[in-house]
């Protein structure tokens, strides 16, 4: 008996020193292929908050495009960044990377960041987003789901479609983020 118990306890401590070596992740150890076919690494972020949206053109939320542009230009020099991750999960976005760069950029002069087209939910879900469903059991309901990141990588607040970019309530966390400290 005493021999299961120490090997218990080992085994226990054992536990104990890996989780304590592997610090949780940040939304700064995530990459995204970018609307270019680049990469869209979030640590070039690192220190500022983000506003991470799943995007779609052909949505009702669409016209939230220039609310994003709007924040993005208003709240970039506070340290607020706005990334789109424009996705075909919700069958509202177009079939190309270059279609969905020349709407945003044509229509809504978007000049934020946008990841390529990626899956936000579901088991084919890009890493970002499985990190966030694994971290606060959510993933997108919509298009134009956002999720809000802190100065220090962690996630500080979701919203839904229905939360406009000039909204009390996202500007208000926003406004909370860029006051807290990396």
């Amino acid at each position: 008996m005493a021999e299961a118990t120490r090997r218990a306890v080992l085994l226990g401590a054992g536990a104990l020193a890996v989780s304590a070596a592997a610090p949780p992740p940040l939304a700064w150890d995530f990459t995204f292929t970018s609307i270019e076919d680049g990469t869209l690494s979030l640590a070039q972020f690192k220190g500022r908050a983000l506003l991470v949206v799943n995007t779609a053109s052909f949505c009702g939320f669409t016209y939230q495009y220039k609310g994003l542009e709007a924040l993005h230009t208003q709240l970039s020099p506070k340290g607020l960044t706005v990334v789109g991750v424009p996705s075909q999960d919700f069958d509202q976005e177009s079939d190309s990377n270059a279609k969905v760069k020349q709407f945003c950029e044509g229509i809504y002069g978007i000049q934020f960041p946008l990841a390529g087209l990626t899956h936000v939910k579901g088991a084919q879900a890009h890493p970002f987003y499985r990190w966030v469903h694994d971290t606060k059991d959510w993933e997108p309901a919509w298009n134009f789901n956002k999720v809000l990141i802190g100065r220090d990588g962690r996630i500080a607040g979701l919203f839904s479609s229905w939360s406009a970019p000039d909204g009390v309530k996202l500007r208000g966390a926003i406004g909370q983020a860029l006051d807290a400290t990396a």
